[in-house]
């Protein structure tokens, strides 16, 4: 390795660990951020612990509240950025494929702001997309303020977005994986190396700042192995057909949306409304769900609200 090359992986090493350091900051930020749009929205408290939306103080009101934060949102999309929409890691995917892995300031500002209001109103979905699409940005912009390559400028994407994964769960490891498999579609040691050193800072961080223990406790398990082996390898074709089956319902129903003869600032408005009448009958679907993500690993709910469980955040989530 030549002089000029050892200090370029020196150079990169720095920006991987600024790309990290950056995308820790933005999760523990939005983590509780959303948190309190939460509390204030549903429970009129002021805390950055996560609610459980289930025991929520507006009544019928539930019905409203979603709709509110979708029409927020649509007006974020027409006046600030239109990339903001979608789930997250699709566009960051978009910008490493189409566009020179560069995302712009306007998606790392406002991508953050719509999350925390579509969350905090009631948005059935966790915060894993919008930061690792805010994390991606993030390492993109340090990769267009400094002089990089476009090959360079992706890998400081992946290293935001693996950063920002890193931060929110605690698994350095998997947003290293996850990195690897949705942007950057090689493994090459350098690369690897770089996301290695970004996710180890955001773990870092996440530690100082939200704490050691998992975002997901679970009790001690006994999973039976090998006897039970033959059971998870049928459980795991199930849920492979399931998650094929809902990825085309989901295309389908955004399909309709985009046909429906109105404005595109009224869409998620449309869809909060929906949203609002299924959380008036099941509203522990509503916001993040990592509290019935808990429950249902420490086996806490019965077959029957399991299953409708099932059933209205799968509505929720289209």
């Amino acid at each position: 390795m030549s002089r000029h090359e050892r200090l370029r992986a020196v150079h990169m090493s720095v920006l991987a660990c600024v790309a990290g350091l950056l995308a820790g900051l933005v999760a523990y930020a939005l983590f509780n951020l959303i948190a309190l749009a939460l509390n204030v929205t549903f429970m009129q408290a002021v805390s950055f612990e996560l609610p459980s939306v289930a025991d929520h103080n507006l009544g019928a009101w539930i019905v409203i509240v979603p709709a509110i934060g979708g029409l927020l949102v649509g007006l974020m999309a027409r006046y600030g950025s239109p990339k903001i929409k979608g789930h997250g890691i699709p566009e960051a995917m978009e910008a490493v494929l189409t566009g020179d892995s560069r995302i712009s300031l306007r998606v790392a500002i406002f991508k953050p702001i719509s999350t925390v209001v579509a969350i905090g109103s009631g948005g059935p979905f966790g915060a894993e997309g919008p930061i690792i699409q805010t994390g991606g940005a993030l390492g993109s912009l340090l990769g267009q303020v400094v002089s990089t390559t476009a090959a360079e400028r992706k890998v400081l994407l992946a290293c935001g977005a693996a950063g920002g994964m890193a931060a929110i769960f605690g698994t350095p490891l998997a947003g290293v994986i996850l990195a690897i498999e949705l942007l950057l579609f090689e493994f090459r040691p350098r690369s690897f190396i770089l996301l290695v050193i970004a996710t180890a800072v955001a773990t870092a961080l996440r530690h100082a700042l939200i704490g050691d223990g998992p975002l997901f406790a679970m009790d001690a398990v006994s999973f039976g192995l090998p006897f039970n082996a033959p059971a998870y390898v049928l459980f795991a074709i199930l849920t492979g057909f399931v998650a094929v089956g809902f990825s085309k319902l989901l295309f389908v129903v955004e399909d309709a949306f985009e046909a429906l003869p109105i404005g595109d600032i009224w869409r998620p408005a449309l869809g909060g409304q929906g949203l609002g009448v299924i959380g008036l009958f099941a509203p522990e679907v509503l916001g993040v769900g990592y509290d019935l993500i808990t429950g249902v690993l420490n086996n806490e709910f019965a077959v029957a609200a399991l299953l409708s469980i099932a059933v209205f955040k799968t509505a929720a989530l289209l």
